[in-house]
């Protein structure tokens, strides 16, 4: 699966923030089920940062989200993230889809 997190910054944030995100990676790349990910910058809206992460399994990442170093060191940044829809699943040629529902209880 593929998790999506977007961050608008000012620009005079840029740094400091890019440390804490960079932090937060390396945070989430150490739980288990982590397969990937990368941080990047719009270039053509320096404002607009990204983090993306893969992830074995829908599982590994809502378990990662609940571990004691992720809330500790990746949180108060991901907290950050424009409020949208992050998580996706594979959907190349072939791939069984999951069924279009909620995934929430309430």
């Amino acid at each position: 699966m593929l998790v999506v997190n977007r961050f608008r910054v000012p620009v005079g944030d840029g740094e400091s923030f890019r440390a804490g995100l960079v932090t937060a990676h390396e945070t989430l790349a150490a739980c288990a089920g982590y397969v990937g990910g990368e941080i990047g910058r719009n270039v053509d809206d320096p404002e607009l940062w990204v983090l993306t992460t893969r992830w074995a399994d829908v599982g590994s990442y809502r378990r990662a989200l609940s571990t004691y170093d992720v809330k500790l060191h990746a949180v108060a940044v991901l907290s950050r993230a424009l409020d949208e829809p992050s998580a996706y699943e594979a959907a190349g040629p072939g791939t069984t889809l999951n069924v279009a529902a909620p995934r929430s209880l309430g």
